[in-house]
């Protein structure tokens, strides 16, 4: 009960603050994520989609936002903020089938043959439905 009033404060006091600042929207959507028990890719996916919805559409900030939640620090920090910055930069969908069919494989958590058997399936119907 009290976690559910905590997430409940959290997203009105996100929502009457200004949307420009991400960490609030981040710390928002983090609370509502929880409150649904989101995890792995949904969660990334929630997140992604309720900070941009949010207001918060600054890749940076929102990437910020999430490597404070992940206790980073120094090169890891650095590393992972720019890596989400840039895919948050660039759509797989927008980039190519390649990414998409890469993005896909993440997704399932395939790794090696399996990974690459996938890809290039995904690959070929890809470039097959045009």
């Amino acid at each position: 009960m009290k976690k559910s009033l905590l997430s409940l404060m959290l997203v009105l006091s996100a929502a009457v603050a200004a949307p420009a600042f991400a960490v609030d929207a981040a710390s928002a959507c983090d609370a509502q994520a929880a409150e649904k028990k989101l995890a792995g890719a949904a969660k990334t996916s929630f997140l992604k989609k309720c900070v941009a919805d949010a207001g918060g559409g600054d890749a940076a900030s929102a990437c910020d936002a999430k490597a404070a939640e992940k206790k980073l620090a120094g090169a890891a920090k650095a590393s992972f903020t720019k890596k989400c910055v840039a895919d948050a930069g660039a759509p797989a969908a927008a980039a190519g089938p390649q990414a998409a069919c890469d993005a896909k494989a993440a997704e399932k958590k395939l790794h090696g043959a399996a990974k690459a058997s996938f890809t290039k399936k995904c690959v070929a119907d890809a470039g097959a439905a045009k």
